[in-house]
């Protein structure tokens, strides 16, 4: 089972990713806007994927507001969590801004929100985790 930790801050976006990978994908589903607790559960080896929420609005890391993009260069700066693939997830969706967000933080994928065609986000998340394992 494909374990997979959603870092999002709206509620209803985050059901919505929980209900598509878990119904859907058969996924195993953390859903989190809190950094320590994905830096936790990356370090110990409990997430095979993150999608991870560009803006987070309410996320702090060490005292300071942190967004998506400086929460994935983080993950990938480190040796022992750059290996988790790395989803973005945005409303930001004008041309130019997939590419823009992947080369910024070091991101494996991208999609943008609200996410259209369900069953070919479910199966892009499958095959980066299955890719990465």
């Amino acid at each position: 089972m494909i374990r997979v930790m959603v870092v999002e801050d709206d509620p209803h976006n985050a059901l919505l990713f929980r209900k598509l990978l878990e119904r859907r994908g058969g996924c195993d589903v953390t859903v989190t806007e809190c950094a320590e607790e994905l830096f936790e559960k990356v370090a110990s080896g409990a997430v095979d994927l993150i999608i991870m929420d560009v803006s987070l609005a309410n996320t702090t890391w060490e005292g300071a507001p942190v967004n998506g993009i400086d929460l994935c260069r983080m993950l990938k700066s480190s040796a022992t969590m750059a290996r988790v693939p790395v989803m973005l997830a945005t409303a930001h969706a004008m041309r130019g801004d997939a590419e823009a967000f992947v080369k910024r933080s070091g991101a494996d994928g991208y999609v943008s929100k609200p996410i259209l065609d369900h069953g070919a986000f479910v199966a892009e998340v499958q095959a980066m985790a299955r890719k990465a394992a």
